[in-house]
């Protein structure tokens, strides 16, 4: 009897060991399942492997594409009461925004393209030399708060402020991450077609070198997941093809492009209907001697770049972008008397010496401090 009870015991505690063995791995397994999709969703990774858009780290996951919606979403139904402190800052800012810059008259491409002038220009140039001083400390450079309160802001930035400007008015639009997650832009969708648009690599002024790309012309510089994001396949609102001036005569090209920088317009858009590699050759020779001339400085601290795109057959379109014209001295918004009183504290700080180098003795004074320290 008593044999028969130990052995009941023995096996009870058998059972007993048996499931928490089963208790434990099923929790375990849990756990490990959490972890994993922890893992994934900070890697930008579904937990199939697949691409998403949102909650997706930059950078090593110093950087976050967030979601913008419950932003563009309390503007559209004007009820914040789902927003804390910081989206309700935001959204006050944007909306001052899109006050400034949109009509009711324009069309989504209109409105799409005065966001993305005044982001280019107004964003880095600001003039108020206390407010361009970082104040973020990069903590809100990924988010429209960081762009639009410091005019501080990474890629992620840009592209997710973007985003929430196209969303306030009910444009499609999408933040795209490359695969090995360093850089972001953005897709926005007019008339049914999409387009890439990367506001931050065109930053300080309007150049229109990325500024609605189908897919054939963002390949040059980026890359993306085409399985997951939507194709762009148009050129119809893209910036050098609605504004290029169709060439007869390439010998023109010079003149053309005088016109451009007389008109400081930072791009130059240029049609050939039909153009061959001899003749091709003749432009990139035009092209680099102009480029000396634009950086001798006698337009001032200019630079230019240009590229050939495809757009169907042998037609090509040549884009030239000029840099620099944004590029203004603060001193400029002071006031004549205010520029005097400058000049004149300088002059006596510094014994009527001029800020031209030949007009002083600056270096003989500092090998003179230099030899005094030495000795």
């Amino acid at each position: 009897m008593v044999a028969e009870k130990k052995k009941t015991i023995v096996l009870y505690c058998l059972l007993a060991v048996a499931l928490v063995g089963i208790l434990s791995g099923t929790i375990l397994g849990v756990y490990n399942a959490k972890a994993i999709h922890t893992l994934q969703t900070a890697a930008g990774i579904s937990p199939d492997g697949e691409t998403q858009e949102d909650n997706v780290g930059i950078m090593n996951g110093e950087y976050r594409i967030l979601s913008t919606l419950p932003i563009s979403d309390a503007y559209k139904s004007g009820n914040t009461s789902g927003l804390n402190s910081k989206q309700k800052e935001t959204l006050e800012m944007a909306s001052a925004v899109l006050d400034e810059i949109i009509t009711e008259d324009m069309s989504d491409y209109e409105k799409e393209k005065a966001v993305y002038e005044w982001m280019t220009t107004e964003l880095t140039q600001n003039r108020d030399v206390l407010q361009v001083i970082p104040q973020s400390n990069g903590n809100d450079s990924d988010n429209p708060y960081g762009v639009l309160k410091y005019h501080d802001a990474v890629c992620v930035g840009y592209a997710t402020t973007f985003r929430l400007f196209m969303q306030m008015m009910d444009i499609e639009c999408m933040v795209v991450h490359n695969p090995d997650k360093y850089h972001s832009w953005d897709l926005v969708k007019l008339d049914d077609n999409w387009y890439h648009v990367d506001v931050s690599s065109d930053q300080g002024e309007a150049t229109y070198a990325n500024f609605n790309m189908n897919d054939d012309l963002a390949s040059f510089g980026h890359d993306w997941d085409r399985d997951f994001f939507p194709p762009a396949t148009s050129l119809e609102y893209n910036y050098a093809y609605q504004n290029r001036q169709q060439v007869e005569d390439i010998y023109q090209i010079p003149a053309l492009f005088r016109a451009s920088l007389d008109e400081k317009q930072a791009a130059t858009c240029l049609g050939f209907q039909a153009i061959d590699e001899a003749h091709a050759q003749i432009v990139e020779a035009m092209l680099n001697s102009m480029q000396d001339i634009v950086s001798s400085g006698e337009f001032g601290e200019l630079w230019m770049s240009w590229n050939w795109t495809n757009v169907a057959g042998g037609e090509y379109i040549l884009t030239i972008t000029v840099y620099g014209f944004q590029a203004e001295d603060p001193a400029s918004d002071l006031s004549e008397e205010d520029l005097e009183k400058v000049d004149e504290a300088v002059r006596d700080a510094f014994d009527g010496m001029s800020g031209d180098p030949s007009d002083n003795d600056m270096e003989g004074f500092f090998e003179t401090e230099a030899a005094e320290a030495v000795s």
